[in-house]
C-alpha cells in the first residue's frame, strides 16, 4: 500500500512538516514524487518510519539514527528484537516505581513497614537500567562485564546518605567546572577542584581508582556523542573543558 505524506503522518502520529524534514535530512526518503509532485510512500518507508520512531523513543538523535538505519551492515529484524529488550526494560523500571509508589502508600497508611533505604531502589534501578540501555555496550568493551556489574551491586546497595552524598558531589563538580569554564583554564584551581570532585563521583563505583582509567573516562565523555550531549547540555564544552581539566589532574595526555 501506498501513502502521501499527509496520510503517512496521520497513520504514524506524526506532522508532515516532521516528515518532510526526514526526507531534508536524507533520513526518510519518499518512494517516489507522483506526477502533481506529492511524495509517495510504500512499505519500506513505513516499516524505515516504524524504526525511526522506535529509535527516537529510546532517546537517540536523529543524526545517530541515520547512522544506524542507512548503514549497510543495519538489519530490521535484529533492531526490533532489540527495541523489543530495551523497551521490556523500560517496562521493569516502571513497574519497579509503581511498586515503590504502592509500598510507600501502604507504609504511609500503617499496612507495611518500609525501610527508607527501600523507597529509592526503583529509581536506583532506572538509574541502573537507563545507563545500561545509553552506555552499557561501549562501557563493558572498555572496562569488562565484571567492572560493570560491581557498578551496579554498588549503586543497588547503597544507602539513602551515600546516594545523596554522590549527588551533592555531581552538583558540585558541575558549579566548579561551569565556573572554571568562564576563566578557560583547564589547570585553574578551580578546574582542578572539578577534577577531583569527579574523581571523588567515580570512586563511589569503582573498587580501586587509577589515573589511567580516570583519563581514558573523561576522554570517552568527547568521543562519544551521548556522554558529551549529557556534559554540553549544561553549557557547549562543558565536556572537552572537564576532558582537559582531568588530564591535567591526571598527568596523563590524550
Amino acid at each position: 500500500m501506498e501513502y502521501t505524506v499527509q496520510k503517512l503522518g496521520a497513520m504514524a502520529g506524526i506532522s508532515t512538516r516532521t516528515l518532510r524534514y526526514y526526507d531534508e535530512l536524507g533520513l526518510l526518503r519518499p518512494a517516489r514524487i507522483n506526477t502533481s509532485g506529492y511524495r509517495i510512500y510504500g512499505q519500506a518507508e513505513v516499516d524505515r518510519l516504524q524504526q525511526i520512531l522506535f529509535y527516537r523513543e529510546l532517546g537517540f538523535s536523529l543524526e545517530t539514527i541515520k547512522e544506524i538505519v542507512t548503514s549497510p551492515s543495519f538489519d530490521p529484524s535484529e533492531a526490533l528484537k532489540e527495541h523489543r529488550h530495551k523497551l521490556l526494560q523500560r517496562r521493569e523500571q516502571l513497574d519497579a516505581l509503581i511498586a515503590n509508589v504502592e509500598n510507600t502508600l501502604a507504609a504511609a497508611e500503617g499496612r507495611l513497614t518500609m525501610k527508607d533505604q527501600d523507597k529509592f531502589k526503583g529509581f536506583k534501578q532506572k538509574l541502573i537500567d537507563d545507563n545500561e540501555a545509553k552506555y552499557g555496550t561501549e562501557i563493558r568493551e572498555k572496562y569488562g562485564e565484571e567492572a560493570v556489574e560491581k557498578s551496579n551491586r554498588v549503586l543497588k546497595n547503597m544507602t539513602e546518605e551515600q546516594y545523596a552524598a554522590i549527588q551533592q558531589i555531581e552538583t558540585e563538580m558541575f558549579a566548579a567546572l561551569e565556573q572554571a569554564m568562564e576563566e578557560g583554564v583547564p589547570a585553574s584551581e578551580l578546574a582542578q577542584k572539578a577534577a577531583d570532585l569527579h574523581r571523588q563521583w567515580l570512586s563511589f563505583y569503582w573498587d580501586s581508582y587509577t589515573k589511567e582509567a580516570h583519563a581514558r573516562v573523561a576522554q570517552m565523555y568527547v568521543d562519544d556523542e551521548r556522554f558529551t550531549a549529557y556534559y554540553d547540555k549544561r553549557r557547549p564544552g562543558l565536556a572537552e573543558f572537564l576532558r582537559d581539566a582531568v588530564h591535567v589532574y591526571t598527568g596523563m595526555k590524550p
